[in-house]
């Protein structure tokens, strides 16, 4: 079974940088894509960015050239690295390879 943690979260200031990670257990991530994904406040869940089997990647516009997703297959971990933050980009965000789905990690950004 799959088991995934996401970690890098927290409280910080408008424009400043936080990097996520989504780790995994059981089964790697290699051969697989993964996604992150964010649930702002009284907001559905949209998607934010993917990496795909291959390396590509792909990002919701909002979040385009601001945030970058990598990965580290021999690592078991995937990385968000988000830049200019500002507070329409608090959430909790998740990370998800196949149907297996992470706890989450809360991004809290004050003005």
């Amino acid at each position: 079974q799959v088991q995934l943690l996401e970690s890098g979260g927290g409280l910080v200031q408008a424009g400043a940088s936080l990097r996520l990670s989504c780790s995994a257990s059981g089964r790697t991530f290699s051969g697989y894509p993964v996604t992150w994904y964010r649930r702002a406040p009284g907001k559905e869940r949209e998607f934010v960015a993917v990496s795909t089997k291959s390396g590509q990647t792909y990002y919701t516009n909002s979040v385009k050239g601001r945030f970058t997703i990598s990965r580290d297959d021999a690592q078991e971990t995937v990385y968000l690295e988000m830049t200019s933050l500002n507070p329409e980009d608090t959430a909790m965000c998740c990370c998800k390879r196949d149907q297996y789905w992470g706890p989450g990690t809360q991004v809290t950004i004050s003005s």
